[in-house]
């Protein structure tokens, strides 16, 4: 589930950032393009769910939870600039409608995506909690300890 959703996500976001790239170049105001970095950042964020996508290494859940839960901060950042630069900096409606469907996308993704992850967490933790009793009830000891649980480690290092 997370996989396809990676793919899908990475996908909506590429068009949004290059049109975004080209319609702030012509902007003449210099403050209008304090966007670009937010842009870059977000550009670069995209082009890491994309190789992930691609790889032979598949992101773990929680990774991919990390990388959208960053590209949702910066649509967040992106949408708060664009609504506060739209009319001095001429911002196209079709970009800023655009910048906030993309943002919307990203949000359920991620949304759904960090589900997995903390599923998967879950799960983990379960399973380590369960090998731990498994190993460790042997049961009765002579002074109340686990019993023998069939292995011995031996110290490492010089003898």
């Amino acid at each position: 589930m997370a996989k396809g959703s990676l793919k899908l996500g990475a996908a909506v976001l590429v068009g949004t950032v290059v049109f975004g790239t080209a319609a702030f170049a012509q902007s003449a105001a210099p403050e209008c393009g304090a966007i670009q970095k937010t842009l870059a950042e977000r550009k670069a964020l995209v082009g890491r769910a994309n190789a992930a996508s691609q790889s032979k290494k598949k992101m773990t859940p929680q990774e991919a939870c990390a990388l959208f839960g960053k590209l949702q901060a910066n649509g967040t950042e992106g949408i708060k600039w664009i609504a506060a630069n739209k009319e001095w900096c001429s911002i196209p409606d079709s970009f800023a409608e655009g910048f906030k469907a993309d943002h919307v996308k990203v949000s359920g993704i991620r949304t759904k995506i960090c589900s997995v992850a903390a599923q998967a967490t879950k799960m983990e933790a379960q399973a380590r909690a369960q090998a731990q009793a498994q190993a460790g009830g042997g049961g009765g000891g002579l002074l109340g300890g686990p019993g023998l649980t069939g292995s011995f480690k031996l110290p490492q290092g010089a003898l």
